[in-house]
């Protein structure tokens, strides 16, 4: 059995990852943590895994106390820049410890990004869309960034040019923001939950990859999968691909 601990277990992710850990038949919910609460080894309750679901203000401070205080780390949160990245890699090290991170947990969308990676080089022109509902904190989402990120990176080493583009002027920012030489387009509507498209075009055919996420639930899989794989793996691991065999 995996003793679990949910940081940010108050919160609309954080109650479906307590609920989804206490319906699996190899773990114990062991711990709830949540804002006021203080992260150490008691009131950890002598958990495993710990699994951060919070906001992009707190998440790396949480990781670090957590790491601290002996427990491997699967991190929900999203918002993580290099820089962030490089410090829990260091601290996991350091620690002993081992961490997963990722920008999404939904199969699909870990299949997405893999799939848009290696279509990127064989069309001439990519975009991204990014479609979320309005209480998301940032933006572009996390997801849509390392999509973005993994586009330019798979068309960089195959030398494919970026996008053609004879935009002059766009003082609105109507072209969306420019990762690794990718649009990224982020849309904040009510009555959606998260939702992905990779547009892909040559002359003459057009190819659409959409990921859809319609409840929270949809990311429970990815997460339970992450719990079971991250201890032992040590340092940091960044997105689920390889934990998936992609």
């Amino acid at each position: 059995m995996i003793n679990v601990a949910v940081v940010g277990a108050l919160g609309r992710m954080g109650r479906t990852v307590c609920s989804a850990v206490e319906d699996a038949s190899d773990m114990n919910l062991v711990a709830r943590i949540d804002v006021g609460d203080t992260i150490d080894s008691r009131s950890l309750e002598g958990a495993d895994v710990a699994v951060e679901f919070t906001v992009p203000s707190t998440a790396e401070a949480n990781v670090h106390a957590l790491l601290e205080a002996g427990v491997d780390v699967v991190v929900g949160t999203t918002g993580w820049s290099e820089e962030s990245l490089a410090g829990v890699r260091a601290k996991a090290e350091a620690t002993g410890r081992s961490v997963i991170i990722a920008p999404n947990y939904s199969l699909s969308a870990v299949l997405l990004m893999s799939f848009a990676e290696k279509a990127a080089p064989y069309f001439e022109s990519v975009e991204v869309i990014e479609l979320h509902h309005p209480d998301k904190v940032d933006a572009p989402s996390g997801t849509a960034a390392t999509t973005a990120q993994r586009i330019g990176a798979a068309r960089a080493n195959h030398h494919v040019s970026q996008s053609p583009d004879a935009t002059e002027t766009d003082p609105l920012g109507a072209r969306g923001a420019r990762i690794d030489g990718v649009s990224v387009h982020a849309v904040r509507l009510r009555g959606l939950n998260a939702h992905e498209e990779v547009l892909l075009g040559n002359p003459g055919e057009q190819m659409v990859i959409r990921q859809d996420s319609f409840d929270r639930s949809s990311f429970m899989p990815g997460v339970l999968l992450a719990v079971r794989s991250v201890s032992g793996r040590g340092s940091l691991t960044y997105v689920l691909d390889e934990i998936m065999g992609l």
